[in-house]
């Protein structure tokens, strides 16, 4: 009995393991929460509104939401918690000098660097990347990093 070229598989061999669960990349998950719309997965552009749990929108996409609730389209969970246009707040964002990704017109062919950010904090100066803790004052909409908010230890807008 050998060398017949017959070959007996192991169990290994026939019974496949379970897959293994692909993980998220945390960075790019940051960086798209800073980029994209939460409700419509579009760029942000302005206006940008915030609610009170932190996600920012598109003010077009909420208006859109608002006004057709019957849309299956839209995740509801997304915006399932607002209810009117008072229940989310327009912010008065910072521009980033550093960035330049509407000045350059881009053909495919150019490097998006994901992590220089659209808008910084006025104060510190930090970029709103998903790496710093960011507030916005809900009275005036005047978005400012945690850090600047504890430098200045006081409730009212610098501005």
């Amino acid at each position: 009995m050998g060398c017949d070229g017959g070959t007996i598989p192991k169990r290994h061999e026939l019974v496949k393991g379970p897959r293994k669960v692909e993980k998220v990349d945390k960075n790019a998950e940051m960086v798209a929460r800073w980029t994209y719309c939460t409700l419509s997965q579009e760029k942000l552009c302005r206006p940008i509104v915030a609610c009170e749990l932190g996600r920012l929108y598109n003010k077009d996409a909420v208006i859109e939401f608002l006004l057709d609730k019957s849309s299956d389209k839209a995740p509801l969970e997304a915006a399932s918690h607002i209810r009117s246009i008072k229940s989310v707040t327009e912010l008065n964002l910072a521009d980033n000098p550093a960035w330049s990704g509407d000045k350059e017109s881009i053909k495919g062919g150019k490097y998006e660097d994901i992590q220089c950010a659209r808008f910084i904090c006025p104060v510190v100066g930090l970029e709103m990347n998903g790496r710093h803790r960011f507030c916005f004052l809900r009275n005036c909409g005047c978005v400012f990093s945690e850090r600047a908010l504890k430098e200045i230890k006081s409730e009212v807008c610098h501005k």
